[in-house]
């Protein structure tokens, strides 16, 4: 099995939001920073019990010269939490791309990513 096989996207997506949705914020706030949130459950929100829930979300960038950058992990609570992490991105123009991971303990790692 290869680790690739596990992974879920946009063409098995049911009746509950798994794939996580990426957004870029430029210029936010007096310091004009740059973020990319991921979100998963934005249009039809993702069931949030102890028995069902989205329990982290990775973010990774990949930049122009082909180099994959790991901006971290955020995990969540079931029933207190939402499943959105916001990460702080220096420099988002030295990125052509980037992929969020999700895990919902039920539906297993769902993948998607965008063009910069």
């Amino acid at each position: 099995m290869e680790f690739g096989e596990i992974l879920k996207g946009r063409e098995v997506e049911g009746k509950e939001k798994h794939v996580p949705e990426i957004e870029i914020i430029r210029g936010h706030g007096q310091a004009k920073a740059d973020f990319v949130r991921v979100v998963v459950g934005k249009e039809v929100p993702h069931p949030n019990t102890v028995e069902h829930h989205i329990e982290w979300v990775e973010l990774y960038g990949i930049t122009k010269e082909g180099r994959t950058i790991n901006f971290g992990k955020m995990n969540f609570e079931p029933v207190h939490t939402d499943p959105v992490a916001t990460f702080h991105v220096n420099d988002i123009d030295n990125f052509k791309s980037f992929c969020a991971l999700e895990y919902c303990n039920i539906h297993g790692v769902w993948q998607n990513c965008i063009e910069v």
